[in-house]
């Protein structure tokens, strides 16, 4: 069961920071954007870690203080259910 997880998490990162490059590219070539609200989406669904980092390497959004405080809400959230649920997750690892 584990394993899904951790394969679910890895996933949604890489196709969230996948699409947050493919938003940084559109932005210079000034094409159309993908959405904030997707972006969003990705994160709610576990992709904030990775798109957190990429942020921060790549230097996309990060002038955006809305954004920016959303996402850190986002991670705050996830903070948040990982120590509430910390419990069930150490009995998965088990």
């Amino acid at each position: 069961m584990i394993q899904y997880i951790i394969t679910y998490f890895i996933l949604i990162n890489i196709i969230s920071v996948l699409i947050f490059c493919i938003d940084k590219y559109q932005a210079i070539k000034t094409k159309q954007r993908v959405p904030e609200k997707f972006l969003h989406f990705l994160e709610l669904l576990g992709g904030v870690f990775g798109i957190l980092i990429t942020m921060k390497i790549i230097h996309h959004k990060s002038s955006k203080s809305q954004y920016y405080s959303i996402t850190y809400l986002i991670l705050f959230i996830w903070i948040i259910a990982i120590y509430f649920f910390r419990d069930n997750i150490i009995d998965l690892i088990k």
